[in-house]
């Protein structure tokens, strides 16, 4: 049985049907300028999918590594459909950034796998600023519909 065809999607195409669906996003503040630029991409996108504003839950934490605590709190009120995390990690002159990067990456999969809640994740790690620069709004608004499409498929699948 196929559940889900892999096609590309559009706004139109009911996977993207936000209407009835709540949804959190963690922000991360460092970097502010791409994860605000993030946060208002995926906000938009969101809006424009049909979820309303009264069902889009921002929380903003310091950095990449605190994302996975902030999600995993969200994810245990349990009324939330999908999560969204928003971040920047740039390559600097030290291991840190393989640290933060493979640490909030595992983080976050960790949440989505124990409380079974999808998550859409946007903590983008690039070499360079232009980089970042170059992917915050695509990004953002792909974290938007990504969230969406997993929420409906989970749907479907319960």
């Amino acid at each position: 049985m196929l559940i889900a065809d892999q096609g590309t999607l559009d706004a139109t195409d009911r996977r993207l049907d936000g209407k009835k669906l709540t949804i959190g996003i963690v922000q991360a503040r460092f970097n502010a300028d791409i994860t605000n630029a993030l946060a208002a991409a995926c906000q938009a996108e969101l809006l424009k999918l049909g979820v309303t504003q009264e069902n889009i839950t921002l929380v903003q934490v310091p950095g990449a590594l605190e994302i996975p605590l902030a999600l995993q709190a969200l994810a245990a009120h349990l009324k939330f459909h999908a999560l969204i995390a928003l971040g920047c990690i740039i390559r600097g002159e030290t291991y840190h950034f393989e640290l933060v990067a493979n640490e909030s990456g595992a983080g976050v999969s960790r949440v989505a796998l124990d409380y079974q809640v999808p998550i859409a994740n946007a903590i983008l790690t690039t070499e360079d600023m232009a980089q970042a620069v170059a992917r915050q709004t695509d990004k953002g608004r792909d974290a938007a519909r990504v969230a969406i499409e997993m929420a409906n498929l989970l749907e479907t699948i319960e």
